[in-house]
């Protein structure tokens, strides 16, 4: 166990994450919505949207429309995910409202590589190459290598931390040969295989790897175990994590159609409340931003913590 960081950066992505799988069409003026309430939250890192093909994800259909719509807050980094060259294009226009970064999206499992993306690895390190000449010959900064399922995947079984090794060498060497500059690495638990043993033991030899090399987390809560994996992270001194409000999303691409979604940010903020780690975020406005969300989709969400509220107001009605 290492120091426990003294504030932790949480990347919200829960209006790209969660209306790209959400069935029922969730309106353009319900997703600005989300969006400007989230940044009065204190978060300073909000995905807004996927710029993707609106056959194969028709809950993006209108990223233009949102991005456009928004109003953005000082102090607020609003983001965009993207796949191709046409996604890049689409971003590019709205350099005035998103921070533009590019990343080298790999994956430790070739089986889900397949079905995430209809590409062998060996295709998929090809297309990154290419992606990521495209990113610095439009000015666009490659900090990131991204590594999906690495802990488990629901095609391939267990992950193994060497396979995460490969993948992240297989990342660099195209960091390198373009010559973009990694800046830390995101591991994904993307169908929710990690427990917390399996975070100490990939987080720690990653390290041995790469030493001084910042790790950041996706955490999904598939299997229940999210909130546990990020615990055990915080104890060996993780600080960045991304997150959902309200646990909204899930991997359209995992084949568990009914499984929870990404870790939920406010469940996440009280978890570093309560171990005394700043995140600069106020839980209780968080809180009825994750209550707006579960009225616009029309279901419950997974969040614990939007139906039973923080033990802060709790406290507070104990003090009175």
């Amino acid at each position: 166990m290492t120091d426990l960081p003294k504030h932790v950066e949480i990347h919200e992505e829960g209006p790209r994450e969660g209306f790209q799988i959400e069935p029922g069409p969730i309106s353009t003026a319900d997703k600005i919505r989300v969006i400007e309430a989230l940044a009065e939250t204190g978060l300073s890192h909000i995905q807004a949207c996927s710029f993707v093909s609106p056959r194969i994800v028709p809950g993006w259909a209108d990223a233009e429309d949102v991005v456009a719509g928004f109003t953005p807050k000082e102090g607020v980094d609003y983001t965009a995910l993207w796949f191709n060259a046409s996604g890049l294009n689409r971003a590019l226009v709205f350099r005035n409202k998103l921070s533009i970064t590019g990343s080298i999206a790999l994956c430790a499992s070739d089986a889900f590589t397949q079905k995430n993306l209809h590409r062998s690895h060996a295709d998929n390190v090809e297309a990154m190459k290419k992606q990521t000449a495209l990113h610095l010959e439009n000015n666009v900064a490659v900090p990131r290598i991204g590594v999906m399922a690495a802990f488990g995947c629901n095609y391939q079984g267990d992950v193994a931390p060497a396979e995460v090794i490969r993948t992240l060498e297989d990342g660099l060497a195209i960091a390198a040969e373009a010559g973009a500059e990694i800046k830390y690495f995101s591991l994904a638990d993307t169908m929710g295989w990690a427990t917390p043993m399996r975070i100490e033991r990939g987080i720690g030899e990653v390290r041995s790897r790469w030493p001084d090399m910042k790790i950041a987390l996706h955490l999904h809560d598939t299997r229940g175990l999210a909130i546990a994996n990020a615990h055990a992270a915080l104890k060996l001194g993780v600080t960045q994590f991304d997150s959902t409000v309200g646990g909204l999303g899930g991997c359209p691409f995992a084949g568990q159609p009914l499984a929870a979604g990404n870790i939920c940010t406010e469940e996440l903020v009280l978890l570093c409340e309560e171990m005394g780690i700043d995140t600069g975020i106020d839980l209780d406005a968080l809180i009825e931003v994750g209550r707006m969300a579960e009225v616009i989709v029309g279901h419950v969400l997974p969040s614990e913590l939007v139906h039973a509220g923080s033990l802060d107001a709790f406290r507070r009605k104990a003090a009175a």
